[in-house]
This record gives structure tokens, C-alpha cells and sequence, in this order.
């Protein structure tokens, strides 16, 4: 059950760090930092609609375009980041053509490798010190 917990708390932070990278880097794209829930409603619905939204860009593609398997990632980031831009209450903004291509590389990018800093540093070494139940 922690680490279930650890999980989501890892897929949530990742969620974020890609949207605040994405906030400094890519004109075009902003976060209103006025409104803190709006932010927090981002960080949900993107994770939400990205772990969704990863499993069925996967088997569509499967089935129906094998050589998109390999960009599943930004396409469900791209999705997630579309679902994002359009709730009024999420406060993040997309305004450019060049938003909408960078914005989604950069979330995908920083958010796979925070989940992956994450996961080693939290959930790995977590794994390797509980005491084993085989004897």
C-alpha cells in the first residue's frame, strides 16, 4: 500500500516538474500562479488523463499503427496537455503553434526523467531495505 502511495506521489510530482519546466522554458505556455488551485487542478487532470490515456494510445496503436509504439509517451502527453489547456479552472495556457509542439516534448521528457530519479531514490531503495520474507 506505501508504495502504491509512493507511486502516485512520484507520477503527481513528475506531473508537475514537467509543467513548471514547461512554464519557464516555452513561450507560449503559462501557468497562472495566481490561482494555486488551478495549478493543483492541472497536476490532477494531467496525471489522470496521461495514465489513461498512455495505455489506450498503446493498444490503439497495437492494433492500428504499430510504428507509433515508440512516441506513445508524447502523444498521451500531448493529449494530457490538450485536456489541460481546455479546462477554464486548470490555469495553464497554451497561446502558440511552437507552444504546442515544445510543451508537450518538454513535459514528456522532464516528467519521465523525474519519474525515473523518483522511483530509484524512493520506491527502489525502499524495495532493497525491506526485510525479505523468503527463509
Amino acid at each position: 500500500m506505501k508504495t502504491r502511495l509512493l507511486r502516485v506521489l512520484v507520477y503527481l510530482a513528475s506531473a508537475a516538474a514537467g509543467l513548471v519546466l514547461a512554464d519557464l522554458f516555452v513561450g507560449g505556455f503559462r501557468i497562472s500562479w495566481l490561482d494555486w488551485w488551478g495549478f493543483l487542478v492541472a497536476i490532477v487532470v494531467f496525471a489522470i488523463v496521461q495514465s489513461l490515456a498512455t495505455p489506450l494510445a498503446s493498444r490503439l496503436a497495437q492494433k492500428h499503427a504499430p510504428l507509433l509504439l515508440g512516441g506513445i509517451g508524447i502523444i498521451a502527453t500531448f493529449v494530457s496537455l490538450l485536456v489541460v489547456a481546455v479546462l477554464p479552472s486548470a490555469g495553464v495556457r497554451i497561446t502558440t503553434a511552437a507552444a504546442w509542439f515544445l510543451a508537450p516534448l518538454v513535459v514528456w521528457i522532464v516528467s519521465a526523467v523525474v519519474t525515473w530519479v523518483l522511483t530509484v531514490l524512493l520506491i527502489d531503495r525502499r524495495a532493497r531495505t525491506l526485510p525479505s520474507t523468503k527463509r
